[in-house]
């Protein structure tokens, strides 16, 4: 441990356990990776643009192509990599971490068709409609394509410790280490913590804590001495306001980031914006959409889906339920009441995959569970049959629930429809999961299942109510797929 003080007071920078400090020589340059990273990207939206263009003239003009098309074709790639860089797809902050990188490429997109009608009108320059609506979207769902191989390249990278950004992290002890904590949950996020700096006093002396001992020098010293490249700071009263100020300006002359954690957990970046107010830059917190407009168009989303699902599935939904009544006896469908949107109860069907008495033989396994202190679960339940062991893994005993979401008691995507002996167990915090209805799968299916702890299970389930979106409950479904695959996590 090391200590860097000046006039204004003492602070406790402590070193992590990573290796080498950066030369001086290299704190205005980027990381060799975030070059390679850009030119890879530029490079694969060079290639999406050609194959759009391609597949565009091929299918409007066949090989017969004239001399004016040709022009457009060697402008539109160029064009294309300018509209991504005007909406910041090749900015470093946003490289392999959330999903402004995809959100870019989408808003170029968009810029794009507006600059091509633009350019048509301006110049009079009759372009086919067909070339222009079928050559875009190819682009962009190329693009899309070849930036998500791109990241999922830089993340395997990012799990061997490689293509990291160095962080100092400044605050008072219990801030700064929930913010390390955050910050190395998600080494795919790409940071890696070398120090923090705190104050003096912060759990290791007595007595008040003047209002300087968290120092601009004293940082800069941190920031020099560890070559970091981000400066991340927790929530702290004595470093705001002008004092953050004049930090962001000096980090600035270096060449090193400035991010500031708010303190507000599990809230997603759409429901937080910056109002300037009176000269203060004012954190807003828009309510959580549970009702209106918007879950009206994913109850519409839901029906129209599930009943997609149950006509493209319903052979195989017939050959288990064939399977299900030939293989032990008892009835095909599981019924169980379960509590919905707002306390509502309903009768929640799944495929029966155990034997007919397993309700009755519950009481002598509880011991035995495998859960997760509130929920039971078993990984060798020795009621379950041979072929519900296998329905489960790929959780095929849940497509009766299509039916459910048809009814309107459940949605596709959601937090798990508990029991009502699960409710009355329920903290003052847990109960807001009912906000909306529950669903087939959601953010618990897709990160860890039955693996989960109940505190996990339940900030899933919230942070899912806190943030919902259309966008959201797309991407929760896509995982799906690749988690019933993979069975993660069901037992």
């Amino acid at each position: 441990m090391s200590g860097v003080s000046d006039a204004h007071g003492p602070v406790w920078v402590v070193p992590h356990e990573v290796p080498a400090i950066v030369p001086r020589a290299s704190r205005f340059t980027e990381p060799r990776w975030v070059g390679v990273y850009r030119w890879a990207a530029v490079g694969g939206d060079l290639l999406a643009a050609m194959i759009g263009i391609s597949v565009a003239l091929l299918t409007r003009f066949g090989y017969q192509v004239g001399s004016g098309y040709l022009v457009i074709s060697s402008l539109l790639p160029l064009a294309w990599v300018a509209m991504v860089a005007l909406s910041k797809g090749y900015d470093s902050r946003f490289f392999g971490a959330g999903p402004d990188e995809f959100r870019s490429l989408l808003r170029s997109g968009v810029g794009l068709t507006a600059a091509v009608a633009l350019a048509s009108y301006a110049t009079r320059t009759e372009i086919a409609r067909g070339f222009v609506v079928l050559a875009i979207p190819v682009i962009v769902g190329s693009a899309l394509a070849l930036r998500y191989g791109l990241r999922k390249d830089l993340h395997r990278h990012r799990l061997r410790g490689r293509c990291m950004h160095r962080v100092l992290v400044v605050g008072r002890t219990d801030p700064a280490a929930t913010l390390c904590e955050h910050l190395e949950s998600r080494p795919t996020d790409g940071f890696r913590v070398v120090a923090t700096c705190r104050p003096r006093g912060a759990g290791r002396a007595t007595g008040p804590l003047g209002p300087d001992e968290l120092d601009e020098a004293d940082i800069m010293a941190a920031v020099d001495r560890h070559a970091v490249e981000v400066v991340a700071v927790s929530t702290d009263p004595d470093l705001a306001g002008q004092s953050l100020r004049r930090l962001s300006w000096a980090l600035e002359q270096r060449g090193v980031e400035l991010i500031v954690s708010p303190g507000i957990i599990e809230v997603a970046g759409p429901r937080i914006s910056v109002r300037p107010v009176a000269g203060l830059s004012l954190l807003h917190l828009e309510r959580p959409s549970v009702s209106g407009g918007p879950h009206l168009l994913k109850a519409v989303f839901d029906r129209v889906l599930a009943l997609a699902l149950l006509t493209l599935l319903s052979p195989l939904m017939i050959g288990l339920a064939v399977a299900v009544k030939v293989s032990s006896p008892g009835s095909v469908l599981f019924r169980q009441r379960r509590v919905g949107r707002a306390g509502a109860e309903f009768t929640m069907l799944k495929f029966r995959s155990m034997y007919a008495d397993a309700e009755q033989r519950l009481g002598d396994l509880y011991t035995l569970s495998d859960g997760n202190g509130v929920i039971f679960k078993m990984r060798d339940d020795p009621r379950m049959t041979p072929l519900g062991r296998w329905i489960r893994r790929f959780s095929l005993d849940e497509l009766p629930q299509l039916i459910n979401v048809l009814r309107g008691d459940m949605s596709l995507v959601g937090p798990r429809p508990p029991l009502s002996e699960e409710v009355a167990l329920y903290a003052a915090d847990d109960s807001r999961r009912m906000l909306v209805k529950p669903g087939i799968t959601g953010l618990w299916q897709v990160s860890g299942r039955s693996d989960l702890s109940w505190d996990e299970s339940v900030r899933l389930d919230l942070r899912y109510v806190d943030n919902w979106s259309m966008t959201l409950d797309l991407l929760i479904l896509w995982k799906t797929v690749r988690a019933v695959i993979y069975g993660a996590g069901a037992y």
